[in-house]
């Protein structure tokens, strides 16, 4: 099993990285609740969907085996799509995959979020999409500052999960400094309130860019 890496990000909560190299049937075997899985795993054309998904939830309880936790039941999603374990559903669970990678990240508290992405030249076409003209500004000629300003957007996506987010003006990220590992402010912009998070990013290689980021904000009233 190539799991990468587990790293404590609090005393409560758990981040974890794999490296995908395995068949769908491999990955569905290091998963408990098996009969639950195979009826639930996404079936069709496009294999690696399938690898992704299955590496995500195996991830996710290689990491609830490092918390000293009662059985958590398998992990489902609700209506909003976030993942969540049916016997613990105190447990906070942010998932993502890109290409390669697998990211989850547990927390005994709190809302998470968290997301990997492949580096590709299709996030800085579609910036002004999503970016705001301060974060374009910020992004100029540095390629990887385009997917990092994506995934940080999708990991306070997550954490929110509120559909209907309109990424460039509710999910505004403050200009940060290009480092291999760091932080950046974000802000989500809601109807009735605003709050602001901490989310931390890693740049795995040349490749790949990760963010998470914790529920720990301050909010304040619109």
């Amino acid at each position: 099993m190539p799991l990468s890496s587990v790293l404590p990000l609090t005393d409560n909560a758990l981040l974890g990285l794999w490296n995908l190299t395995e068949s769908a049937a491999d990955l569905a075997s290091f998963l408990p609740y098996a009969n639950w899985y195979a009826a639930h795993c996404p079936t069709g054309r496009n294999e690696a969907r399938t690898q992704q998904w299955l590496a995500g939830r195996a991830l996710a309880h290689v990491l609830l085996a490092h918390l000293p936790e009662q059985a958590a039941g398998p992990l489902e999603n609700d209506a909003n799509g976030r993942p969540f374990f049916r016997e613990n559903p105190e447990l906070a669970v942010s998932l993502s995959h890109s290409g390669a990678w697998v990211a989850a990240v547990v927390s005994r508290q709190g809302r998470v979020g968290t997301d990997v992405e492949l580096v590709r030249p299709k996030a800085r076409m579609l910036a002004p999409r999503f970016l705001s003209a301060n974060e374009l500004l910020d992004a100029g000629d540095e390629a990887l500052k385009y997917s990092l300003y994506w995934s940080a957007k999708e990991t306070l996506y997550k954490l929110h999960s509120y559909r209907a987010l309109v990424f460039k003006e509710q999910i505004l990220l403050d200009p940060f400094r290009l480092r291999e590992a760091g932080a950046m402010t974000g802000h989500l912009l809601l109807p009735n309130s605003r709050s602001q998070h901490q989310v931390h990013y890693r740049c795995l290689s040349a490749s790949y860019v990760l963010t998470y980021c914790l529920d720990a904000p301050t909010s304040s009233l619109a």
